[in-house]
């Protein structure tokens, strides 16, 4: 179902960190407008509305009231895990719109049931999800999709927290809630950050047809544990293999001005391979993009390599699915199955041996 006002009016529930980069595109699409803010931090909301510049927004402190709002078409939902499927649900139920940070829950069956509520409703249900929409993603995927590298056989993810001189400071409490497993569902790298690792691999490689984990862990100077080192494996159809590493080096700088964090991914084809040396930030000034071809390596770097650029994609996607009709992605189906993969690493390193993922 697609909005049928002339401005799509948003709500953010939620204006933690990650909040500044979801609004950047609804602040200058002509489409949408952010109309509400809910923090249960009123001067935090009140100081994001006006770092937005959107000081006529409606500022709450209850997502109850937000949701009454008449002028509120659609939600972005920003809030710790544990509290994702109670106010998706309230969400779909007020007939909003709901775009839902992800993992969308912290299960299946909550994964399930808001699936189920959204078809009832007939509202759009996003689960959103950047890094699929980050430009040197969007450049490998259609190097692929034109033949660059031919068969794709395999994917190897490399991700690598370290430290940022330039890195934004993380609030406390965004660091507490992480560690509780019981809010989080998950370790912050193999489960929250790896969430984004796991849609990449889904995204290149399809459904994994069996997982296999380990998942360490190092304690960080201010005492925060990180679920790493960590090396999870994944086998898919047709014989195709892939991996996640991740590694915490803690002396490691890492160029960024978001997370200090590095991705890297390698898709390796019947013919070619393809390296993106950028995610959260970078090591160094190598291409974004390189392609390894017929004897020959070249580079591709005529490309936005802002972290921010992948939400302003993946923004600028839902509004015009919501004004224009369509499939959001990902939808909530897709966010399921991208959640039963990344559950499935979990029972992995808890379980030990192959996991195949509740699809």
């Amino acid at each position: 179902m697609t909005a049928s006002v002339e401005r799509i009016g948003i709500g953010f529930i939620g204006a933690g960190r990650i909040s500044d980069l979801h609004a950047i595109e609804y602040c200058a699409n002509p489409g949408a407008e952010i109309v509400a803010i809910c923090d249960v931090d009123i001067e935090l909301a009140r100081a994001r509305a006006a770092a937005w510049g959107v000081g006529r927004a409606r500022i709450y402190t209850d997502y109850r009231e937000l949701l009454a709002d008449p002028a509120v078409d659609a939600v972005e939902i920003l809030v710790p895990h544990h509290l994702h499927h109670l106010i998706a649900s309230a969400a779909l139920a007020a007939g909003k719109h709901v775009s839902l940070q992800k993992p969308m829950t912290l299960d299946l069956a909550e994964a399930d049931d808001l699936v189920a509520r959204a078809a009832t409703t007939g509202k759009l249900f996003k689960v959103f999800e950047n890094f699929i929409f980050y430009p040197p993603v969007m450049q490998a995927r259609a190097l692929i999709d034109d033949g660059a590298i031919g068969t794709p056989l395999s994917i190897r993810i490399k991700s690598n927290p370290g430290r940022g001189r330039s890195a934004w400071a993380v609030p406390p409490a965004a660091q507490a809630w992480r560690a509780d497993i019981s809010k989080s569902g998950g370790g912050p790298l193999c489960f929250d950050d790896g969430h984004h690792k796991f849609a990449l691999a889904w995204h290149f490689m399809g459904r994994a047809e069996a997982v296999h984990a380990w998942i360490g862990e190092s304690c960080a100077p201010d005492g925060f544990l990180f679920d790493a080192p960590a090396l999870i494996s994944w086998r898919f159809s047709e014989g195709r293999i892939g991996c996640l590493e991740v590694v915490y080096s803690p002396e490691l700088d890492i160029i960024t001005e978001h997370y200090a964090q590095d991705d890297r991914i390698e898709i390796t084809g019947s013919k070619g391979v393809i390296t993106i040396n950028r995610g959260h930030g970078r090591l160094g000034d190598q291409p974004p993009v390189v392609l390894h071809t017929g004897g020959k390596t070249i580079g591709y770097s005529d490309m936005d390599t802002g972290w921010e650029a992948s939400f302003v994609e993946s923004t600028r996607h839902f509004i015009k699915v919501l004004r224009d009709g369509g499939t959001p992605r990902l939808s909530g189906a897709e966010g399921r199955e991208v959640l039963a993969f990344t559950l499935a690493a979990q029972d992995a390193a808890r379980l030990g041996g192959d996991i195949r993922p509740a699809y």
